[in-house]
């Protein structure tokens, strides 16, 4: 049985290292998957990150932002995500909705509904199975070692306190997995396979 699954949280909180060591487990275990991410994952949606993220467009209005986001994740939805699923394969995702809520919704002072609504549109409302909702109080994440490469990583710590706010904030969900990522990396992916061997998923 295939599986959406997302790993979500604010920079520097480790999702790419665990969503690889996840691929790596259910890959040993015989398990058809992939792995993807967002903004990209298709070649139209890398050319919107691009853009999103090029740091020299400092002009870009937030809605601008809000709107590139969900047409990236249209095309990585449909042309990507859903026809894996239909085929069976399990698909381990960095970021999707969510990261719109905490980064142009929540971060950016604009209305979670209206994020939430041109999100609905750009998904048909796909949902993942898990999401894995990487939580830390730390005020010292490290982002990249602070670097800033791209626009987002460019906001200042206000900006990112916000998006951890968002995430350590959030209400129980049926899907919803919350994981301190306070802990070692072996202790973050041990959470992780035990609620996917809960899951039926392993």
């Amino acid at each position: 049985m295939s599986a959406f699954i997302t790993f979500e949280g604010p920079d520097g909180s480790g999702k790419s290292t665990i969503c690889n060591l996840v691929y790596d487990e259910l890959i040993k275990n015989n398990i058809k998957t992939i792995r993807t991410r967002e903004p990209g994952g298709t070649r139209i949606s890398e050319k919107i990150r691009d853009i999103i993220l090029d740091k020299d467009l400092k002009e870009m209005d937030m809605r601008t932002e809000a709107l590139l986001y969900s047409a990236s994740r249209a095309q990585h939805t449909y042309e990507k995500i859903i026809p894996a699923l239909e085929e069976g394969v399990t698909v381990l995702c960095e970021r999707y909705v969510l990261s719109s809520l905490a980064y142009q919704g929540h971060a950016r002072g604009q209305k979670l509904e209206d994020i939430k609504a041109i999100n609905d549109f750009a998904t048909g409302g796909k949902k993942p199975d898990i999401v894995f909702i990487f939580r830390t109080n730390n005020s010292t994440l490290t982002r990249k070692d602070q670097a800033c490469y791209d626009r987002l990583e460019c906001e200042g710590d206000d900006f990112h306190k916000k998006v951890r706010d968002y995430y350590n904030n959030l209400e129980k969900e049926e899907n919803y997995y919350f994981i301190d990522v306070n802990q070692t990396i072996e202790e973050v992916f041990g959470e992780c396979m035990k609620i996917l061997k809960e899951r039926k998923i392993l």
